[in-house]
């Protein structure tokens, strides 16, 4: 089997809004294994092409082109209806990463330490009794 065709038949793993840690890690994985997470990663304009570009140019210009439409694309679909409302209107994927990171990351710090505290709160009154 080709390992591109296969690569391609993998769905992105879906983020509703939980565990952003693990979802991030795992779209990362996805996202350079389709060869897009440049795309993600440095925010960078393609730009048009000159006068009489070359083949090369074209092909290069192409690509970019098709790389950050193909990442954002990914995005847009690896997130629930809710979030990508929220999304929508971003422009760049680099963009959309970053509020994804900014909005998420943080609630899962802060549920963890409501966890933690929590189990000790907890653990102190089993001792009281």
């Amino acid at each position: 089997m080709d390992p591109t065709v296969f690569s391609t038949q993998l769905a992105p793993p879906i983020f509703d809004g939980t565990s952003y840690q693990v979802w991030a890690v795992k779209m990362e994985a996805y996202l350079d294994g389709n060869d897009l997470w440049e795309a993600v990663e440095h925010e960078y304009e393609v730009s048009p092409l000159p006068n009489n570009p070359t083949v090369a140019q074209m092909k290069l210009h192409k690509e970019r082109r098709q790389r950050k439409s193909k990442a954002k694309a990914s995005l847009f679909a690896a997130v629930t209806s809710t979030i990508f409302t929220r999304i929508m209107t971003m422009k760049t994927t680099h963009e959309i990463w970053n509020f994804l990171k900014g909005e998420y990351e943080g609630d899962e710090r802060i549920k963890d330490m409501r966890m933690i505290n929590l189990i000790r709160e907890f653990e102190m009154r089993k001792m009281k009794e």
